[in-house]
């Protein structure tokens, strides 16, 4: 009783201790932050302490010596990072280029953290200030490039720099050299993936200490880079559908972070002007030194450092050749086909005046593909088919290209084969022939090769590179070029080109040209491009051949020819061949006859990029990059007879011929089989589980309709109308396409009248929502408002009523009673086709290259 007395008296002491213990606890920095980085190590110490030397603090530690001196703690598991002494303006220790990115990959093409995926090029600034150590992002995007360092100053002064990482210094020495720990800069979410996952509406994310660590064996130095990796877990509760479907634990997503630190290169590089006529792409900064009589803004283009070992010679070899490598992951005989394309290029350098300057060859087997040494050529594996790239590691200071890295998609290869076995079916696949799916495929790969290289190189696309010189470059994207024999057959012997073409041997030549010693480059460079704007090189680029809204048809994706109608009727009838030799045979034996419709996607939607192409025709207008003085025009509109040629060839899709799938393909369309669930790649269905033949078909009446009734084409038809009554009106191109969903048909089947109601709803729903749309301008609204209500009275005026026409006139009557902001379909939105470029869905990137 006395011991349990006494306890009792003293409780509220113990509470108290107790008390002061927790709060101790809680103020102790034993978790990360909740933005995935991790706390800085708590190296407080009385003022009067000195800190230990470098030597002592690293004693019994394997030091590894390159670009930087660092030190691997095994114990602990940590890198101790060696500094020598500041010796520049404040504080500074040197500057290095950095990159960072993924040894490994989620394997998600529309979340995008793809093996090999590298970051943009930073130049950092190490600091010492004080106790600490600061890695600091130099802002290069405003400078001023004058001897003058108070210019220089002054600038740099002006806008703000970003400190990345900083650190408090471990160990110093008397002459200045430093230590600092640096596994918080290693293992930390540089590569941003908790945002990606974030915004890609995957979940909610974070680093998790425990289950993340510095890769010891991978922290490796050379002399001229340092490359460290760290495996980094990502821990969250509710992961979104593309992480259950790629990692073997969803709410765990492990990867493997890489750094790469490089050492800027000398000053022997001269930077080279870019040229908007040109395809190579540039850095671009506001350089504040500029005399007042010319611009700030300043583009260098982006290339590699090559150079003659004989400037003089009109050929000489190369200081230090290109040699790219090529993934040892890829498979045969897909590999060969990657070395063959990649390796097109040597011709255009040596039309440039280099001998044997570029090489490509198979990757040693220690290579490190993300090591900044080397340029590569990378195998990159997803779950679902999606874009290849070509990009690399840049001075950013210059726009010298220190490292081009490719990255190829391997199931590209795989969807451009069942293309072709749609087209033709699979008993000639692997026999060798023209007609091969599999030959067909590879000559597909050899040419996404040699156009991810061109990236690499600095080359952008150029989309009007198909409509001349049977096809000038490998920087457009090139659809397959089938042809209808006079016999009625499909001939596949021009599928795909071979080579670089005349585009790309320009564009090596303007970026590349060594000019021999008292050559005035710049004069040199202006009558390179003057020639080849008269040997008719046309050059169109991303921003002006992507946009849905674009109006130069000579720049598209995925379309053949220099007549987009001639080709879009080619394409139609190559579609109408295939969907009437559709049978079982378009799939290998022992398949499923389920995996059909997987092959019938890209059949029906075959015509799909050329619509694309020849709707550019309608309210169309060319244009150059035309500079003052160069002799080029500047835009021109395309004529009324062409404008009106291409019309008519787009409404004959909205046919029901045209729209029909022959019943032989309907019945083999099977029901999914046990353990082969619903994807992407299949038609969307109201009818599940039979095949929905009217959802296609609305589908491919909305594909017309949407490119038709886009707010930019209808406002151009409108105001060139304006400047040339010739030119089709706004009014004209709503009544034909009325006319064509409308027509006076007598004796039409029931199959064809279903399909034609199909195309009715298509069109008013479309319209409805043109009309009421906030993007709509009140002079567009009233052209369709207008040909909505003479619609109106010719539906309600009909002695033949019936439901369809009832329902159709009561929505239009609605909506002009509820008017702008009654932007929905009143029969909901017409389903997505399955995915098609590039033969795949774009990411929000929308682009396969630096250029995007």
């Amino acid at each position: 009783m006395r011991t349990f007395s006494n306890f009792y008296r003293l409780r509220p002491f113990f509470q108290v201790v107790c008390l002061l213990l927790l709060l101790a606890v809680l103020a102790t920095p034993t978790a990360w932050s909740a933005s995935g980085e991790p706390p800085a190590e708590d190296s407080s110490r009385p003022e009067d302490e000195p800190l230990p030397q470098v030597d002592a603090k690293t004693r019994g530690l394997e030091r590894r010596e390159g670009l930087l001196i660092f030190y691997v703690d095994r114990n602990q598991g940590k890198i101790w990072l060696e500094l020598p002494a500041p010796g520049g303006p404040e504080g500074e220790i040197l500057q290095l280029i950095y990159v960072e990115g993924l040894t490994t990959g989620l394997g998600s093409n529309p979340v995008g953290l793809d093996r090999g995926q590298i970051s943009d090029s930073k130049l950092l600034r190490l600091r010492r200030l004080g106790p600490k150590v600061f890695f600091e992002e130099v802002n290069l995007d405003f400078r001023a490039t004058s001897g003058d360092s108070n210019e220089r100053r002054a600038a740099a002064q002006s806008f703000a720099n970003s400190v990345i990482w900083g650190q408090e210094i471990a160990a110093l020495d008397g002459d200045g050299r430093s230590l600092v720990d640096f596994t918080s800069f290693i293992v930390r979410d540089a590569h941003k993936v908790r945002n990606t996952l974030r915004e890609t509406g995957q979940g909610v994310f974070d680093l998790d200490p425990m289950r993340s660590a510095v890769d010891l064996e991978r922290c490796l130095a050379f002399p001229d880079n340092v490359e460290l990796e760290a495996v980094l877990t990502f821990a969250g509760d509710e992961p979104g559908p593309e992480v259950q479907a790629t990692a073997p634990t969803s709410t765990a997503i492990t990867l493997v972070q890489h750094h790469s630190f490089i050492r800027l290169p000398d000053d022997g590089y001269q930077p080279r002007r870019f040229d908007p006529r040109i395809g190579l792409g540039a850095v671009k900064f506001r350089d504040y030194a500029a005399g007042l009589d010319e611009s700030p803004d300043r583009r260098w283009l982006r290339r590699h450092r090559l150079q003659k070992v004989d400037p003089s010679a009109a050929v000489s070899p190369a200081v230090e050749p290109l040699v790219y490598y090529v993934d040892r992951g890829i498979p045969e005989p897909i590999r060969s086909a990657v070395l063959e394309g990649a390796r097109w290029w040597a011709e255009a350098f040596t039309a440039a005046g280099f001998e044997d300057a570029y090489r490509v060859e198979l990757m040693p087997a220690d290579v490190d593909p993300l090591d900044a040494r080397y340029h590569v050529i990378q195998w990159v594996h997803r779950a679902t088919r999606g874009w290849s790239y070509g990009g690399g590691v840049i001075d950013p200071r210059t726009g010298e290209i220190l490292k081009g890295h490719v990255i190829l998609g391997s199931l590209r290869v795989r969807q451009d084969r069942l293309l072709f076995e749609g087209l033709t079916g699979t008993d000639k696949t692997g026999s060798g022939s023209a007609d091969d799916p599999i030959q067909l495929a590879l000559a597909r790969i050899r040419q996404l090769s040699a156009h991810e290289v061109g990236h690499t190189l600095g080359i952008g696309h150029n989309f009007a590179a198909s409509t001349y010189g049977g096809r000038a470059s490998v920087m457009d994207y090139p659809a397959p070029l089938v042809r209808v024999t006079e016999d009625g057959e499909l001939d596949f012997s021009s599928a795909y080109g071979v080579g670089v073409g005349a585009w790309d041997i320009h564009t090596i030549r303007y970026g590349y040209t060594e000019f021999a010693p008292g050559v005035d480059e710049e004069t040199a460079l202006e009558e390179l491009v003057r020639q080849g704007i008269a040997d008719g090189l046309v050059f169109v680029a991303d921003d002006d051949a992507r946009p849905p809204g674009s109006s130069d048809s000579r720049g598209n994706l995925w379309d053949n020819g220099d007549d987009p109608v001639a080709a879009l009727e080619t394409a139609l009838a190559v579609r109408r061949i295939a969907l009437r030799g559709f049978d079982e045979r378009r799939v290998l034996p022992g398949t499923p006859l389920a995996e059909l419709e997987e092959v019938l996607a890209p059949v029906y939607f075959h015509h799909r990029y050329q619509l694309d192409a020849a709707v550019k025709e309608i309210g169309g207008m060319e244009y150059n990059y035309a500079l003052r003085g160069d002799g080029q025009w500047a835009t021109r509109r395309v004529s009324g007879d062409r404008q009106r040629r291409a019309l008519a060839a787009i409404l004959g899709i909205l046919s029901p011929a045209e729209l029909d799938i022959p019943e032989t393909v309907l019945e083999l369309l099977a029901p999914r089989p046990f353990e082969y669930p619903v994807h992407r790649e299949l038609f969307a269905s109201s009818t599940t589980p039979a095949f929905d033949a009217l959802g296609a078909a609305r589908t491919a009446a909305d594909q017309v309709l949407l490119v038709l009734l886009q707010p930019q084409r209808l406002g151009r038809l409108a105001d060139f109308h304006r400047r040339d009554p010739e030119l089709p009106s706004v009014d004209e191109v709503l009544a034909a396409i009325i006319g064509a969903a409308f027509p006076e048909v007598v004796g039409e089947s029931v199959r064809h009248a279903a399909l034609r109601q199909v195309v009715q709803r298509a069109v008013v729903d479309r319209m409805i929502a043109l009309a009421a749309g906030i993007e709509a301008r009140p002079r567009l609204r009233a052209h369709l408002e207008h040909a909505l209500r003479g619609l109106h009275g010719r539906l309600t005026a009909t002695s033949a009523d019936t439901a369809h026409e009832t329902a159709l006139a009561f929505d239009i009557e609605r909506f002009l009673e509820r008017g702008q902001g009654s932007a929905e379909p009143f029969t909901g939105p017409p389903a997505d086709p399955p995915p098609g470029s590039p033969i795949g869905a774009p990411p929000d990137l929308a682009g396969c290259s630096w250029m995007h």
